[in-house]
Protein backbone atom coordinates (compact mmCIF):
# COMPACT_ATOMS: atom_id res chain seq x y z
CA UNK A 1 0.00 0.00 0.00
CA UNK A 2 1.97 2.79 -1.25
CA UNK A 3 -0.98 5.46 -2.20
CA UNK A 4 -2.72 6.51 0.42
CA UNK A 5 -5.31 8.46 -1.46
CA UNK A 6 -6.31 5.15 -2.67
CA UNK A 7 -6.84 3.51 0.19
CA UNK A 8 -10.84 3.92 1.27
CA UNK A 9 -10.51 0.99 3.21
CA UNK A 10 -9.71 3.67 6.99
CA UNK A 11 -10.28 6.37 7.24
CA UNK A 12 -7.22 8.98 8.13
CA UNK A 13 -7.41 11.58 10.89
CA UNK A 14 -11.13 9.56 12.74
CA UNK A 15 -9.39 7.72 15.74
CA UNK A 16 -8.80 8.96 18.97
CA UNK A 17 -8.37 12.92 17.62
CA UNK A 18 -12.17 13.16 17.88
CA UNK A 19 -13.43 11.74 20.65
CA UNK A 20 -10.52 12.46 23.39
CA UNK A 21 -10.99 15.14 25.30
CA UNK A 22 -9.31 18.63 25.21
CA UNK A 23 -8.93 22.31 26.99
CA UNK A 24 -12.33 24.07 26.54
CA UNK A 25 -9.79 26.75 26.25
CA UNK A 26 -7.15 25.51 23.99
CA UNK A 27 -6.75 27.22 20.32
CA UNK A 28 -8.05 26.32 17.34
CA UNK A 29 -5.86 25.91 14.57
CA UNK A 30 -7.18 28.85 12.82
CA UNK A 31 -6.25 30.74 15.88
CA UNK A 32 -2.26 28.91 16.00
CA UNK A 33 -1.97 30.42 12.08
CA UNK A 34 -2.83 27.52 10.15
CA UNK A 35 -4.03 28.13 6.39
CA UNK A 36 -7.99 27.92 5.82
CA UNK A 37 -7.64 24.71 3.41
CA UNK A 38 -5.80 22.89 6.19
CA UNK A 39 -8.42 24.21 8.45
CA UNK A 40 -11.42 22.71 6.85
CA UNK A 41 -9.88 19.52 5.92
CA UNK A 42 -9.30 18.93 9.96
CA UNK A 43 -12.61 20.32 10.97
CA UNK A 44 -14.12 17.74 8.39
CA UNK A 45 -13.00 14.83 10.56
CA UNK A 46 -13.99 16.87 13.56
CA UNK A 47 -10.66 18.78 14.79
CA UNK A 48 -11.06 21.49 15.25
CA UNK A 49 -8.61 22.52 18.59
CA UNK A 50 -5.36 21.85 19.31
CA UNK A 51 -3.68 19.57 21.89
CA UNK A 52 -0.89 20.62 23.62
CA UNK A 53 2.42 19.88 21.85
CA UNK A 54 0.19 20.72 18.69
CA UNK A 55 -0.35 24.20 20.79
CA UNK A 56 3.22 24.44 21.49
CA UNK A 57 5.17 23.48 18.26
CA UNK A 58 2.51 25.17 16.07
CA UNK A 59 3.87 28.61 16.69
CA UNK A 60 7.72 27.73 16.55
CA UNK A 61 7.53 25.82 13.61
CA UNK A 62 5.35 27.42 11.19
CA UNK A 63 8.77 30.52 11.30
CA UNK A 64 10.99 28.10 10.20
CA UNK A 65 12.64 27.18 13.40
CA UNK A 66 14.45 23.89 13.82
CA UNK A 67 12.80 22.35 16.70
CA UNK A 68 12.40 19.34 19.68
CA UNK A 69 9.30 17.68 20.46
CA UNK A 70 9.53 15.80 23.59
CA UNK A 71 6.22 14.33 24.67
CA UNK A 72 4.60 10.76 25.56
CA UNK A 73 3.12 8.18 22.42
CA UNK A 74 -0.52 9.53 22.29
CA UNK A 75 -0.13 13.26 22.54
CA UNK A 76 -0.79 14.06 18.84
CA UNK A 77 2.87 14.66 17.62
CA UNK A 78 1.98 13.98 13.88
CA UNK A 79 -0.05 16.82 13.21
CA UNK A 80 2.49 19.06 15.34
CA UNK A 81 4.67 18.63 12.64
CA UNK A 82 2.85 17.52 9.71
CA UNK A 83 1.05 20.93 9.77
CA UNK A 84 4.28 23.04 9.48
CA UNK A 85 5.16 20.28 6.34
CA UNK A 86 2.02 21.15 4.71
CA UNK A 87 2.35 25.34 5.29
CA UNK A 88 6.09 25.11 3.79
CA UNK A 89 5.35 22.65 0.67
CA UNK A 90 3.55 24.10 -2.56
CA UNK A 91 0.83 22.01 -3.75
CA UNK A 92 0.75 20.35 -7.67
CA UNK A 93 -2.02 23.46 -8.20
CA UNK A 94 0.53 26.27 -6.83
CA UNK A 95 3.27 24.98 -9.30
CA UNK A 96 4.89 21.72 -7.84
CA UNK A 97 7.78 20.47 -9.89
CA UNK A 98 6.63 16.92 -8.42
CA UNK A 99 10.12 16.44 -6.41
CA UNK A 100 10.02 15.68 -2.61
CA UNK A 101 10.20 18.93 -0.52
CA UNK A 102 9.18 17.54 2.70
CA UNK A 103 10.95 14.37 4.53
CA UNK A 104 9.69 12.67 7.40
CA UNK A 105 11.64 9.67 8.50
CA UNK A 106 10.11 6.76 10.79
CA UNK A 107 11.15 3.70 12.59
CA UNK A 108 8.35 1.27 11.49
CA UNK A 109 6.39 0.68 8.40
CA UNK A 110 3.68 1.06 10.38
CA UNK A 111 4.45 4.13 11.97
CA UNK A 112 4.83 5.36 8.69
CA UNK A 113 1.68 4.44 7.42
CA UNK A 114 -0.29 5.97 10.16
CA UNK A 115 1.47 9.50 9.67
CA UNK A 116 1.20 9.57 5.59
CA UNK A 117 -2.49 8.68 6.60
CA UNK A 118 -2.62 11.95 8.31
CA UNK A 119 -0.64 14.59 6.82
CA UNK A 120 -2.70 13.42 2.90
CA UNK A 121 -6.07 13.67 4.85
CA UNK A 122 -4.39 17.23 6.31
CA UNK A 123 -3.71 17.92 2.80
CA UNK A 124 -6.59 16.92 1.00
CA UNK A 125 -8.12 19.88 0.14
CA UNK A 126 -5.06 21.24 -1.50
CA UNK A 127 -4.08 17.73 -3.45
CA UNK A 128 -0.49 17.23 -1.54
CA UNK A 129 0.58 14.08 -2.76
CA UNK A 130 2.04 12.31 0.48
CA UNK A 131 3.89 9.43 -0.39
CA UNK A 132 4.95 6.22 2.42
CA UNK A 133 7.67 3.96 1.29
CA UNK A 134 9.26 1.21 3.45
CA UNK A 135 10.63 -2.16 3.61
CA UNK A 136 9.49 -5.21 2.71
CA UNK A 137 7.72 -4.61 -0.67
CA UNK A 138 8.20 -4.46 -4.27
CA UNK A 139 10.28 -1.32 -5.45
CA UNK A 140 8.64 -0.67 -8.31
CA UNK A 141 5.13 0.34 -7.19
CA UNK A 142 7.17 3.23 -4.87
CA UNK A 143 9.62 4.25 -7.71
CA UNK A 144 6.75 4.59 -10.17
CA UNK A 145 4.70 7.03 -7.68
CA UNK A 146 7.99 9.01 -7.06
CA UNK A 147 8.30 9.96 -11.26
CA UNK A 148 4.74 10.85 -11.08
CA UNK A 149 5.70 13.55 -8.87
CA UNK A 150 4.94 14.05 -4.26
CA UNK A 151 5.48 16.78 -1.96
CA UNK A 152 6.11 14.99 1.21
CA UNK A 153 8.19 11.60 1.40
CA UNK A 154 7.72 9.53 4.72
CA UNK A 155 10.22 6.51 4.99
CA UNK A 156 12.00 4.36 7.10
CA UNK A 157 16.10 4.55 6.69
CA UNK A 158 16.64 1.60 4.69
CA UNK A 159 14.35 2.13 2.24
CA UNK A 160 15.14 5.26 1.69
CA UNK A 161 18.51 4.94 1.50
CA UNK A 162 18.25 1.78 -1.19
CA UNK A 163 15.95 4.05 -3.32
CA UNK A 164 18.61 7.03 -2.94
CA UNK A 165 21.66 4.35 -3.82
CA UNK A 166 19.64 3.39 -7.17
CA UNK A 167 19.53 7.01 -8.21
CA UNK A 168 15.79 6.70 -7.64
CA UNK A 169 15.32 9.09 -4.97
CA UNK A 170 16.50 13.02 -5.28
CA UNK A 171 17.06 14.68 -2.20
CA UNK A 172 18.05 17.99 -3.37
CA UNK A 173 14.89 20.30 -2.92
CA UNK A 174 13.94 18.89 0.69
CA UNK A 175 13.30 22.09 2.72
CA UNK A 176 12.38 20.26 5.92
CA UNK A 177 12.88 17.18 7.79
CA UNK A 178 11.21 15.62 10.66
CA UNK A 179 13.19 12.74 12.53
CA UNK A 180 9.91 10.94 14.50
CA UNK A 181 10.48 8.77 17.08
CA UNK A 182 13.70 9.24 16.88
CA UNK A 183 14.93 7.00 20.29
CA UNK A 184 13.05 4.09 18.48
CA UNK A 185 15.62 4.71 15.60
CA UNK A 186 18.10 4.23 18.23
CA UNK A 187 16.66 1.35 19.82
CA UNK A 188 16.56 -0.27 16.20
CA UNK A 189 20.18 0.42 15.36
CA UNK A 190 19.03 3.27 12.37
CA UNK A 191 20.93 5.94 13.91
CA UNK A 192 23.95 5.42 11.13
CA UNK A 193 21.44 5.52 8.58
CA UNK A 194 19.73 8.52 9.69
CA UNK A 195 23.23 10.28 9.29
CA UNK A 196 23.67 9.07 5.68
CA UNK A 197 20.21 10.63 5.30
CA UNK A 198 20.87 13.93 6.96
CA UNK A 199 24.09 13.95 4.94
CA UNK A 200 22.18 13.91 1.57
CA UNK A 201 19.69 16.95 2.53
CA UNK A 202 20.81 20.47 1.85
CA UNK A 203 22.21 22.55 4.30
CA UNK A 204 19.39 25.03 4.42
CA UNK A 205 16.38 23.44 5.32
CA UNK A 206 14.18 23.09 8.69
CA UNK A 207 14.38 20.22 10.71
CA UNK A 208 12.45 19.14 13.65
CA UNK A 209 12.99 16.30 15.95
CA UNK A 210 10.00 14.38 17.99
CA UNK A 211 10.83 11.32 20.39
CA UNK A 212 9.33 10.46 23.64
CA UNK A 213 12.53 10.14 25.30
CA UNK A 214 16.17 12.13 25.14
CA UNK A 215 19.06 9.60 25.61
CA UNK A 216 22.17 11.18 24.67
CA UNK A 217 22.81 9.79 21.50
CA UNK A 218 19.85 11.44 20.24
CA UNK A 219 20.70 14.85 22.27
CA UNK A 220 24.15 14.43 20.22
CA UNK A 221 22.42 14.24 17.22
CA UNK A 222 20.34 17.22 17.75
CA UNK A 223 23.62 19.12 18.66
CA UNK A 224 25.11 17.87 15.56
CA UNK A 225 22.60 18.53 12.73
CA UNK A 226 19.83 21.43 14.56
CA UNK A 227 20.72 25.29 14.09
CA UNK A 228 19.21 26.81 17.75
CA UNK A 229 16.98 24.42 18.29
CA UNK A 230 14.03 25.35 20.30
CA UNK A 231 13.09 22.62 22.77
CA UNK A 232 9.06 22.25 24.14
CA UNK A 233 7.93 19.85 26.50
CA UNK A 234 4.20 18.15 26.33
CA UNK A 235 2.88 16.23 29.49
CA UNK A 236 6.58 14.90 29.91
CA UNK A 237 8.59 14.67 32.99
CA UNK A 238 11.81 13.19 33.68
CA UNK A 239 10.30 10.99 36.70
CA UNK A 240 7.50 9.76 34.78
CA UNK A 241 6.08 9.21 30.84
CA UNK A 242 3.12 7.38 31.63
CA UNK A 243 -0.54 8.40 31.38
CA UNK A 244 -2.14 8.87 34.13
CA UNK A 245 -5.39 7.89 32.74
CA UNK A 246 -4.42 4.44 32.32
CA UNK A 247 -4.67 2.25 35.24
CA UNK A 248 -1.61 -0.09 35.89
CA UNK A 249 -1.81 -3.54 37.27
CA UNK A 250 1.07 -5.93 37.40
CA UNK A 251 0.94 -9.88 38.08
CA UNK A 252 3.35 -12.16 39.26
CA UNK A 253 2.50 -15.15 37.10
CA UNK A 254 3.93 -18.66 36.55
CA UNK A 255 4.61 -19.12 32.43
CA UNK A 256 1.69 -22.45 31.95
CA UNK A 257 -1.03 -20.12 33.81
CA UNK A 258 -0.83 -17.21 31.49
CA UNK A 259 -2.87 -18.05 28.84
CA UNK A 260 -5.82 -18.91 31.00
CA UNK A 261 -5.03 -15.22 32.92
CA UNK A 262 -5.27 -13.71 29.67
CA UNK A 263 -8.34 -15.26 28.49
CA UNK A 264 -10.03 -14.35 31.47
CA UNK A 265 -9.14 -10.61 30.77
CA UNK A 266 -10.70 -10.39 27.61
CA UNK A 267 -14.19 -11.08 28.53
CA UNK A 268 -13.71 -8.10 31.10
CA UNK A 269 -16.47 -5.83 30.97
CA UNK A 270 -16.54 -3.09 28.62
CA UNK A 271 -13.13 -4.17 26.92
CA UNK A 272 -12.46 -2.92 23.51
CA UNK A 273 -9.79 -3.54 21.08
CA UNK A 274 -6.91 -5.30 23.08
CA UNK A 275 -3.19 -5.36 22.16
CA UNK A 276 -1.11 -8.43 23.71
CA UNK A 277 3.05 -7.92 23.58
CA UNK A 278 5.39 -10.66 23.75
CA UNK A 279 9.41 -10.86 23.98
CA UNK A 280 9.63 -12.98 20.42
CA UNK A 281 8.06 -13.89 17.53
CA UNK A 282 7.49 -17.91 18.75
CA UNK A 283 5.56 -16.78 21.62
CA UNK A 284 3.30 -14.45 19.39
CA UNK A 285 2.41 -16.83 17.26
CA UNK A 286 1.71 -19.32 19.84
CA UNK A 287 -0.28 -16.99 21.69
CA UNK A 288 -2.73 -15.61 18.76
CA UNK A 289 -3.23 -19.85 18.21
CA UNK A 290 -4.50 -20.89 21.19
CA UNK A 291 -6.69 -17.95 21.60
CA UNK A 292 -8.25 -18.26 18.25
CA UNK A 293 -8.53 -22.39 19.39
CA UNK A 294 -10.63 -20.47 22.79
CA UNK A 295 -13.09 -18.64 20.24
CA UNK A 296 -11.05 -15.11 20.12
CA UNK A 297 -10.68 -12.76 17.01
CA UNK A 298 -7.30 -12.57 17.13
CA UNK A 299 -4.30 -12.28 14.87
CA UNK A 300 -0.22 -12.06 15.31
CA UNK A 301 1.62 -9.02 14.06
CA UNK A 302 5.55 -9.54 14.08
CA UNK A 303 8.62 -8.81 11.48
CA UNK A 304 8.57 -12.52 10.19
CA UNK A 305 5.20 -11.84 8.51
CA UNK A 306 5.08 -10.13 5.14
CA UNK A 307 3.83 -6.85 4.81
CA UNK A 308 0.63 -7.53 3.46
CA UNK A 309 -0.02 -9.96 5.91
CA UNK A 310 0.86 -7.65 8.39
CA UNK A 311 -1.38 -4.80 6.77
CA UNK A 312 -3.87 -7.28 6.65
CA UNK A 313 -4.20 -8.03 10.48
CA UNK A 314 -4.12 -3.89 11.46
CA UNK A 315 -6.78 -3.45 9.04
CA UNK A 316 -8.93 -6.11 10.56
CA UNK A 317 -7.83 -4.50 14.20
CA UNK A 318 -9.03 -1.08 13.08
CA UNK A 319 -12.16 -1.82 11.20
CA UNK A 320 -13.21 -4.47 15.02
CA UNK A 321 -13.22 -7.60 12.22
CA UNK A 322 -10.44 -8.73 15.46
CA UNK A 323 -10.31 -7.15 18.59
CA UNK A 324 -7.34 -8.98 19.79
CA UNK A 325 -3.75 -7.94 18.28
CA UNK A 326 -1.16 -10.18 19.46
CA UNK A 327 2.73 -8.13 18.52
CA UNK A 328 5.78 -7.87 19.20
CA UNK A 329 8.12 -4.87 20.31
CA UNK A 330 8.27 -4.25 16.40
CA UNK A 331 4.66 -3.06 16.95
CA UNK A 332 5.09 -1.03 19.80
CA UNK A 333 5.69 2.26 18.24
CA UNK A 334 3.09 4.27 16.24
CA UNK A 335 -0.04 2.58 15.96
CA UNK A 336 -2.57 4.73 16.49
CA UNK A 337 -5.91 2.80 16.59
CA UNK A 338 -9.04 4.04 17.93
CA UNK A 339 -10.76 2.16 20.78
CA UNK A 340 -7.70 0.24 22.27
CA UNK A 341 -8.93 -0.22 25.67
CA UNK A 342 -6.26 -2.69 27.36
CA UNK A 343 -2.52 -3.79 26.57
CA UNK A 344 -1.53 -6.90 28.06
CA UNK A 345 2.05 -7.68 28.67
CA UNK A 346 2.50 -11.05 28.41
CA UNK A 347 6.23 -11.04 28.84
CA UNK A 348 8.05 -8.91 31.12
CA UNK A 349 9.42 -5.88 28.98
CA UNK A 350 12.90 -5.61 28.68
CA UNK A 351 13.41 -1.76 30.24
CA UNK A 352 11.33 1.12 31.12
CA UNK A 353 11.46 2.52 27.80
CA UNK A 354 9.74 -0.54 26.23
CA UNK A 355 6.79 -0.37 28.84
CA UNK A 356 6.42 3.25 28.51
CA UNK A 357 6.20 2.37 24.71
CA UNK A 358 4.01 -0.48 25.04
CA UNK A 359 1.27 0.64 27.66
CA UNK A 360 1.26 3.65 25.87
CA UNK A 361 -0.85 2.15 23.12
CA UNK A 362 -3.84 2.58 25.35
CA UNK A 363 -4.84 6.10 27.30
CA UNK A 364 -3.78 7.91 23.99
CA UNK A 365 -4.53 11.69 23.84
CA UNK A 366 -6.82 11.82 26.94
CA UNK A 367 -8.54 8.22 26.37
CA UNK A 368 -8.89 6.44 29.37
CA UNK A 369 -7.49 2.87 29.50
CA UNK A 370 -5.70 -0.14 31.58
CA UNK A 371 -2.49 -2.03 31.34
CA UNK A 372 -1.42 -5.59 32.60
CA UNK A 373 1.50 -6.65 33.10
CA UNK A 374 2.72 -10.42 34.13
CA UNK A 375 5.93 -10.79 35.36
CA UNK A 376 7.47 -14.13 36.15
CA UNK A 377 9.90 -15.11 38.97
CA UNK A 378 12.91 -15.16 36.95
CA UNK A 379 12.10 -11.71 35.78
CA UNK A 380 11.78 -9.80 39.28
CA UNK A 381 15.38 -8.36 39.59
CA UNK A 382 14.33 -6.81 35.86
CA UNK A 383 10.71 -5.55 37.45
CA UNK A 384 12.35 -4.17 40.60
CA UNK A 385 14.51 -1.78 38.28
CA UNK A 386 11.71 -0.76 35.89
CA UNK A 387 9.66 -0.08 38.56
CA UNK A 388 11.81 2.29 40.28
CA UNK A 389 13.05 3.80 37.34
CA UNK A 390 9.05 4.84 36.47
CA UNK A 391 7.75 5.03 39.44
CA UNK A 392 4.76 2.84 39.69
CA UNK A 393 5.54 2.03 44.13
CA UNK A 394 5.12 -1.74 42.97
CA UNK A 395 8.29 -3.97 43.29
CA UNK A 396 6.56 -7.05 44.12
CA UNK A 397 3.47 -7.81 42.79
CA UNK A 398 1.00 -10.01 43.98
CA UNK A 399 1.27 -14.21 43.25
CA UNK A 400 -1.68 -14.34 40.82
CA UNK A 401 -3.35 -17.20 39.08
CA UNK A 402 -6.62 -17.69 37.20
CA UNK A 403 -8.35 -18.54 40.18
CA UNK A 404 -7.43 -15.60 42.41
CA UNK A 405 -9.96 -13.47 43.45
CA UNK A 406 -7.66 -10.05 42.65
CA UNK A 407 -8.05 -10.59 39.08
CA UNK A 408 -12.13 -10.65 38.79
CA UNK A 409 -12.02 -7.63 41.16
CA UNK A 410 -9.42 -5.58 39.57
CA UNK A 411 -10.19 -5.38 36.41
CA UNK A 412 -13.97 -6.38 36.58
CA UNK A 413 -14.33 -9.96 35.29
CA UNK A 414 -17.56 -12.10 35.56
CA UNK A 415 -16.87 -14.48 38.06
CA UNK A 416 -18.79 -17.27 35.90
CA UNK A 417 -16.77 -17.28 32.97
CA UNK A 418 -14.39 -20.21 31.74
CA UNK A 419 -11.14 -20.18 29.70
CA UNK A 420 -13.15 -20.38 26.37
CA UNK A 421 -15.19 -17.87 24.96
CA UNK A 422 -18.95 -18.27 24.67
CA UNK A 423 -20.33 -19.34 21.05
CA UNK A 424 -23.29 -16.59 21.65
CA UNK A 425 -20.74 -13.76 22.24
CA UNK A 426 -18.54 -14.66 19.00
CA UNK A 427 -19.77 -11.97 17.29
CA UNK A 428 -15.99 -10.83 15.15
CA UNK A 429 -16.22 -11.86 11.74
CA UNK A 430 -12.48 -12.97 12.31
CA UNK A 431 -9.55 -12.56 9.95
CA UNK A 432 -10.38 -14.21 6.99
CA UNK A 433 -12.72 -11.83 6.18
CA UNK A 434 -9.95 -9.21 5.41
CA UNK A 435 -8.27 -9.53 2.05
CA UNK A 436 -4.63 -9.59 1.61
CA UNK A 437 -3.13 -7.56 -0.91
CA UNK A 438 -0.51 -8.58 -3.21
CA UNK A 439 2.24 -6.20 -1.88
CA UNK A 440 5.41 -7.95 -4.22
CA UNK A 441 6.93 -8.75 -0.66
CA UNK A 442 8.27 -11.45 0.99
CA UNK A 443 8.75 -12.16 4.77
CA UNK A 444 12.04 -12.13 6.34
CA UNK A 445 12.36 -15.52 6.66
CA UNK A 446 11.94 -16.50 3.16
CA UNK A 447 8.89 -17.34 3.19
CA UNK A 448 5.89 -16.37 0.65
CA UNK A 449 2.87 -14.08 1.31
CA UNK A 450 1.06 -17.20 1.08
CA UNK A 451 2.90 -18.59 3.89
CA UNK A 452 4.88 -21.69 1.95
CA UNK A 453 8.60 -21.14 1.88
CA UNK A 454 10.47 -20.67 -1.09
CA UNK A 455 11.79 -18.04 -3.35
CA UNK A 456 9.03 -14.88 -4.25
CA UNK A 457 6.38 -15.71 -6.28
CA UNK A 458 3.67 -13.58 -6.74
CA UNK A 459 -0.07 -15.34 -5.38
CA UNK A 460 -1.27 -17.36 -8.57
CA UNK A 461 2.06 -17.00 -10.26
CA UNK A 462 1.74 -20.66 -10.98
CA UNK A 463 -0.60 -23.02 -11.47
CA UNK A 464 -0.91 -25.37 -8.65
CA UNK A 465 -0.81 -28.23 -10.85
CA UNK A 466 2.26 -27.38 -12.40
CA UNK A 467 3.92 -26.51 -8.98
CA UNK A 468 2.88 -30.54 -8.52
CA UNK A 469 4.47 -32.10 -11.44
CA UNK A 470 8.05 -30.26 -10.95
CA UNK A 471 8.10 -32.62 -7.86
CA UNK A 472 8.39 -35.75 -10.11
CA UNK A 473 9.11 -34.80 -13.25
CA UNK A 474 12.42 -32.39 -15.07
CA UNK A 475 11.74 -28.81 -16.01
CA UNK A 476 11.72 -28.69 -19.44
CA UNK A 477 14.83 -27.16 -19.55
CA UNK A 478 16.69 -29.54 -17.72
CA UNK A 479 15.39 -32.55 -20.64
CA UNK A 480 16.82 -30.66 -23.08
CA UNK A 481 20.23 -30.24 -21.73
CA UNK A 482 22.27 -33.88 -22.78
CA UNK A 483 22.82 -36.27 -19.16
CA UNK A 484 25.81 -36.05 -17.41
CA UNK A 485 28.27 -38.66 -18.00
CA UNK A 486 30.23 -40.31 -15.43
CA UNK A 487 33.17 -42.27 -15.42
CA UNK A 488 34.18 -44.22 -11.84
CA UNK A 489 36.87 -46.34 -11.34
CA UNK A 490 37.44 -48.60 -8.19
CA UNK A 491 40.57 -48.62 -6.74
CA UNK A 492 42.85 -51.75 -8.21
CA UNK A 493 40.55 -52.77 -10.68
CA UNK A 494 41.40 -51.35 -14.48
CA UNK A 495 38.18 -53.37 -15.85
CA UNK A 496 35.30 -51.87 -14.02
CA UNK A 497 34.80 -49.48 -16.80
CA UNK A 498 33.48 -51.86 -19.60
CA UNK A 499 32.32 -54.74 -17.09
CA UNK A 500 29.96 -53.39 -14.95
CA UNK A 501 27.57 -51.16 -17.51
CA UNK A 502 28.37 -53.96 -20.31
CA UNK A 503 28.88 -50.72 -22.62
CA UNK A 504 31.80 -48.25 -23.93
CA UNK A 505 31.99 -45.37 -21.09
CA UNK A 506 31.53 -42.40 -23.41
CA UNK A 507 27.86 -43.73 -24.76
CA UNK A 508 26.38 -44.66 -20.88
CA UNK A 509 23.73 -42.18 -20.55
CA UNK A 510 23.87 -42.62 -16.99
CA UNK A 511 26.04 -43.59 -13.52
CA UNK A 512 25.68 -47.36 -13.52
CA UNK A 513 28.10 -47.90 -10.07
CA UNK A 514 26.13 -47.40 -7.16
CA UNK A 515 26.78 -44.76 -4.49
CA UNK A 516 27.91 -47.51 -1.43
CA UNK A 517 30.02 -49.52 -3.59
CA UNK A 518 32.03 -46.87 -4.76
CA UNK A 519 32.46 -45.69 -1.24
CA UNK A 520 33.12 -49.09 0.10
CA UNK A 521 36.01 -50.05 -2.23
CA UNK A 522 35.55 -53.77 -2.05
CA UNK A 523 36.18 -55.14 -5.43
CA UNK A 524 32.71 -57.75 -7.15
CA UNK A 525 32.65 -60.00 -9.38
CA UNK A 526 31.60 -58.55 -12.63
CA UNK A 527 28.86 -60.47 -13.39
CA UNK A 528 27.24 -59.59 -9.58
CA UNK A 529 28.18 -55.52 -10.63
CA UNK A 530 26.47 -56.06 -14.21
CA UNK A 531 22.86 -56.92 -12.48
CA UNK A 532 23.26 -54.96 -9.61
CA UNK A 533 24.10 -52.15 -11.79
CA UNK A 534 21.02 -53.19 -14.26
CA UNK A 535 18.60 -53.15 -11.38
CA UNK A 536 19.75 -49.88 -9.45
CA UNK A 537 19.53 -48.00 -12.59
CA UNK A 538 16.00 -48.75 -12.77
CA UNK A 539 15.43 -47.88 -9.31
CA UNK A 540 17.28 -44.65 -9.03
CA UNK A 541 16.14 -43.12 -12.56
CA UNK A 542 13.14 -41.73 -10.88
CA UNK A 543 15.06 -40.24 -8.23
CA UNK A 544 17.42 -38.53 -10.37
CA UNK A 545 15.07 -37.66 -13.05
CA UNK A 546 13.14 -35.93 -10.07
CA UNK A 547 15.87 -33.55 -8.50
Amino acid sequence: MTDIENNDTELALVPVLTRAPVRPDSPTFAELGVRAETVEALAAAGITRAFAIQEYALPIALRGTDLIGQAPTGTGKTLGFGLPLLERVTAPSEGADGQPQALVVVPTRELGLQVARDIAAAGASRGVRVLPIYGGVAYEPQVDALKKGIEILVGTPGRLLDLAKQKQLKLGAIRALVLDEADRMLDLGFLEDVEKILAMLPDQRQTMLFSATMPDPIVALARRFLHHPVTIHAGHTADSGLSPLTKQVVYRTHPLNKLEMVARILQAKDRGLTMIFCRTKRAADRVAEDLDFRGFAVAAVHGDLGQGARERALRAFRTGKIDVLVATDVAARGLDVSGVTHVINYDCPEDPDTYTHRTGRTGRAGATGVAVTFVDWEDMPRWVLIDKSIGLNMPQPPETYHTSAALYSDLDIPADISGTLPTAERNRVGLSAEIEEDLGGTSRRGRSRDGGRGPARGRGSRPRDETAADTTRPSDEASDRPRRQRRRRRPGDPSTDNTVSGTDPAESPVDSTPADASDTGEAQPSRDAATRSRSRRRSVAPLFLGR
